[in-house]
């Protein structure tokens, strides 16, 4: 019996105040996605050292990185936009050295909301740091008043979330205000809204999974199709470890 494949997870992170401890923090469905998808879920806390962060992937077969607050546009040169709302800066810190070893290592990878946006930023890629000013036209991706807010979603053909949706209308849950401008080279397209706002992203690569969704495939505000996409991920990473490639129909998107 092949042996299930193991899955990172980072986690969230809030810094102690005068009345409370620092703690960790992880919402329960990327546990449960990976689980429910045939993985073993590893948790992966934040650490300074990057030897300590490069041995704690080494036997990793895949990693999922997690959604959360906003990333700081200062770290990569630009202003904040008043509407960002920070994630911490320890949590940040090493997100960027995780991701990075992730990429150079060509370790498989899913990453979520702010997760595909610190992916495309690690492999050269861009962001709108808010999107209602740098695309006007935009629908609403994110409605404070409703955690269940939805847009539609176009699916490029050739990909693995169309292995997934096929045709068809499409909705999913939107919660953010940033997004991928420019993809990193390497990377294709694979989800838009039809106001044009990239919502999934896929290494061309046969030998590698690595892809990013805005939406949350893990929350509570998702579909049971939504969550099939941690499935499929995980499948990928399976055939990858069983055969060196990616399972063929989604090896490129067009």
């Amino acid at each position: 019996m092949q042996k299930k494949p193991l899955i990172g997870l980072n986690l969230d992170f809030k810094s102690k105040t005068r009345d409370t401890a620092a703690y960790y923090f992880l919402a329960a469905g990327y546990v449960e996605g990976i689980i429910r998808g045939g993985g073993i879920p590893v948790i992966v806390p934040i650490m300074e050292d990057e030897d300590d962060i490069a041995a704690a992937l080494k036997n990793l077969d895949g990693f999922i990185l997690v959604g959360g607050l906003d990333l700081d546009p200062h770290r990569d040169g630009f202003m904040r936009h008043t509407s960002c709302k920070i994630m911490s800066a320890d949590r940040e810190l090493f997100d960027r050295i995780l991701c990075r070893q992730i990429c150079d290592k060509r370790l498989n990878v899913f990453g979520i909301g702010a997760g595909m946006q610190l992916l495309n930023l690690t492999m050269g890629g861009n962001l709108h740091l808010h999107i209602p000013e740098a695309l006007p036209d935009a629908v609403p991706h994110r409605d404070p008043l409703c955690l269940d807010h939805r847009h539609g979603l176009d699916i490029t053909p050739g990909s693995l979330l169309e292995r997934i949706y096929g045709d068809g209308e499409i909705r999913v849950n939107s919660n953010h205000h940033m997004s991928v401008d420019e993809v990193a080279a390497g990377f294709n397209i694979t989800a838009r809204c039809p106001d044009g706002v990239i919502e999934g992203i896929e290494a061309d690569a046969e030998d590698w999974v690595a892809i990013g969704t805005q939406f949350h495939p893990e929350a509570p505000s998702a579909t049971a199709m939504d969550f099939r996409v941690i499935e499929e991920f995980i499948e990928d990473v399976k055939a990858i470890k069983a055969t060196g490639t990616r399972i063929p129909e989604v090896a490129a998107a067009a």
